[in-house]
């Protein structure tokens, strides 16, 4: 049967290979700014006269605007043009960049990350939907490979790299470096990106007030309830049970109005194709776990083992090299193997290597857990490919850029949350062990008396001895808290392996999609 032309691969005699470099620029520029502005919030703070809490909002601000512009990415395609709106995208991406590090003050730098964040919210789904759509469907694996080099790439270089520019030069180098590879990524994608003819052709709905309007309140309320919930003791704060009653009735209303509208922003009703839902579920649930694992190990060395942002980026690095050697092998099979059995693997090994995360102790060196780390980015590439590939298979080439953009969003509140469940975890995880360790060595009892007496002679050598017993007390309060803090990490560790562990019954919603197929409806 004849292809129908709109499902055709359209790269108007440019490589794929080149529009793949343009757009992953774009992507990998955004994620690696995310990563590497969290380590740098600690300088801005101190630079800018702030508070460590004031400074957090330097990432709320972004993240809200961010999640603002995500689901709505595909309508300002449409009426812009793609390639149009990417590149403004990315303009508007590099400028903001200037101004965060030109900032004087606190208010400036914040509404610089609101004005960036809604640049760069629309640069990860337009990024993958180019991608899918400028490879053919049996090559679409060895796209979303490429893809992930940005997405699990760039998280891990962030910290390294935002500790190395903040120690040697100044936070404000940290957003900086956007601005060459900012210029580069527009031009490469104004030479090489082109509309396909389905979005020539397109004529944009009407704007969808209502729907933009409910999608700024849930989506915001979501974020800032997420980031700062566990500052405020959650539900103990009655800012944060408005807010989430705010983004509950928000939430339900999008829904509803979604599904009722004839043009809605973000057509929702996607999800009745069964790969794309089964996906969506899926990449939530991987953000929950990959984003946990992403921020509290760098956490473990930091503040376990006393390392340096900069030193605890370099323990962790290897989990880059995992998954830069995991592509070339996941884009070879992808064609080859039945994407639910890579899927299956790559959970699996993830969740193994989160139980031997969960196995450490505070006597571990910065290469214990080498392989572990390796093998965790390796096994990230066997699930963020795969997903992608099947969640996209069965979908129309036209209904890809709206697709894409509630994926994104859902992998990035996955990953919100996880951050959010992990740091709470730490903290009351750790105050639980802490009580459970002092009901078990009581001050009364004779061993404890007698730990006390030792350490307190032993201090005496070097301190005056009236203070020896009180120093002794707190040294062995502050081991107490150490090790109350591992078992903190370690409950998290071993929550995320049960985690992947569960995601892998969830793989077999999937269809298989066959290799070489293009997507439903293309004949």
């Amino acid at each position: 049967m004849p292809e129908n032309p709109d499902q055709q691969v359209q790269t108007f005699g440019v490589s794929p290979w080149l529009i793949a470099v343009s757009v992953m620029l774009a992507t990998f520029m955004e994620v690696l700014d995310t990563a590497i502005a969290s380590v740098a919030l600690p300088y801005i703070a101190g630079s800018l006269s702030a508070s460590t809490d004031e400074a957090t909002w330097v990432l709320t601000s972004y993240l809200v605007a961010n999640a603002v512009i995500l689901p709505a990415s595909n309508w300002f395609a449409i009426r812009f043009g793609r390639k149009r709106f990417l590149v403004i995208c990315v303009i508007i991406f590099t400028v903001a960049s200037f101004f965060c590090g030109a900032a004087p003050s606190l208010g400036f730098i914040l509404l610089a990350r609101v004005v960036q964040g809604a640049g760069g919210g629309a640069l990860q789904p337009l990024s993958q939907a180019i991608l899918l759509e400028s490879f053919e469907p049996k090559k679409r694996g060895m796209a979303m490979a490429v893809f992930a080099f940005g997405v699990v790439v760039a998280p891990v270089i962030g910290p390294t790299l935002g500790g190395w520019l903040t120690d040697t030069y100044s936070w404000r180098y940290a957003f900086y470096i956007n601005i060459p590879v900012g210029i580069l990524a527009a031009f490469m994608i104004g030479r090489f990106v082109h509309d396909p003819s389905y979005i020539k052709d397109a004529k944009a709905p009407k704007f969808d007030n209502l729907g933009f309007g409910l999608l700024i309140v849930w989506t915001g309320c979501l974020q800032v309830v997420l980031d700062k919930g566990q500052e405020v003791d959650w539900f103990g704060a009655i800012w944060v049970r408005y807010a989430v009653a705010a983004m509950s009735v928000a939430l339900v209303w999008f829904v509803i109005h979604s599904f009722r509208s004839e043009t809605p922003l973000v057509n929702i009703r996607i999800f009745k194709d069964r790969n794309f839902a089964a996906g969506c579920l899926l990449i939530a649930m991987f953000g929950v776990a990959v984003y946990s694992t992403i921020t509290i190990l760098p956490l473990f060395y930091q503040e376990l083992l006393g390392y340096t942002a900069f030193t605890a980026g370099l323990a962790v690095f290897p989990r880059g090299i995992g998954a830069i050697i995991a592509m070339p092998v996941i884009g070879y099979l992808s064609q080859k193997v039945d994407a639910r059995y890579l899927l299956t693997f790559g959970f699996v090994v993830f969740g193994i290597t989160s139980l031997i995360f969960g196995g450490v102790t505070l006597d571990i060196g910065p290469w214990t857990l080498l392989w572990p780390i390796m093998i965790t980015g390796f096994a990230l590439s066997f699930v963020f490919v795969p997903i992608t590939t099947q969640s996209y298979g069965t979908l129309k080439n036209e209904q890809i850029g709206n697709a894409s953009g509630i994926f994104n969003l859902l992998r990035n509140v996955g990953g919100s949350i996880g951050i959010s469940i992990s740091q709470t975890m730490l903290t009351r995880r750790s105050d639980s062990h802490q009580n459970e360790i002092t009901n078990y060595v009581a001050r009364p009892q004779q061993w404890f008396q007698n730990q006390t007496s030792e350490l307190g002679r032993y201090l005496g050598h070097f301190v005056n001895p009236a203070n020896a017993l009180p120093q002794a007390r707190g040294e062995l309060y502050h081991e107490l808290g150490q090790q109350a803090l591992l078992w903190a990490f370690i409950d998290v560790f071993r929550w995320t392996a049960l985690l992947c562990f569960a995601c892998v019954g969830l793989v077999w919603l999937f269809q298989k999609v066959k290799h070489g197929r293009a997507p439903a409806g293309a004949h």
